[in-house]
């Protein structure tokens, strides 16, 4: 109440808003034991965290591994928009290894010998960050054509912000990328 008028004074007004969105990309790829069922359900997780709307997933891919021994990795990438900051979007990627793995050991006599899962973040926004365990864009993004590929699929006009290059443009700039099928349609010897 203004004591010398006696009218009442309003309380300041307080702002309310939604939160600034980022748009983000992440990698999800696995190769152990049920691949396309990992790689599923991490995506549901992603879905389900307060904070992230996913946009778009790439198709999954089957991308070759340098060690001949281990299983080829079924791979894709997801498009989010995400309130969280950068940190708190990796606690979030590695929270959903932690859990898939578990899962996993829930129901196997021993631990993953390979990949369950593997969320990276390729971008975030246009920003360009190096906080020791979090790098973004995720350094190695343009010599990976695993990545490169499923991004072609749904973002092929984004621009490294480190590299001021298209993911077009670098997809195309790899010199000896890795081979990468859509899935299901790999020939597979009877060897593999």
């Amino acid at each position: 109440m203004d004591i010398q008028r006696g009218s009442t004074v309003a309380p300041p007004r307080q702002i309310r808003g939604n939160k600034r969105k980022i748009r983000a990309y992440i990698a999800l790829g696995s190769n152990e034991g049920e691949r396309v069922t990992y790689v599923q359900q991490a995506m549901q997780f992603l879905k389900d965290i307060d904070g992230i709307t996913v946009l778009e997933c790439s198709s999954l891919y089957e991308t070759e591994v340098f060690d001949l021994d281990s299983p080829w990795f079924v791979n894709a990438v997801a498009a989010v928009d995400t309130s969280l900051t950068a940190r708190e979007l990796l606690e979030v990627c590695n929270d959903i290894e932690r859990r898939l793995i578990e899962l996993y050991r829930q129901s196997h006599d021993k631990g993953p010998k390979n990949r369950i899962i593997d969320l990276d973040i390729l971008f975030y926004g246009r920003e360009v960050m190096d906080l020791g365990d979090l790098k973004i864009p995720h350094p190695r993004l343009h010599r990976r054509a695993f990545a490169l590929v499923p991004l072609l699929e749904i973002a092929p006009d984004i621009r490294h912000p480190g590299l001021d290059r298209s993911v077009d443009e670098l997809h195309h700039e790899l010199p000896n990328p890795e081979q990468v099928f859509l899935y299901g349609t790999r020939v597979v010897d009877k060897e593999d």
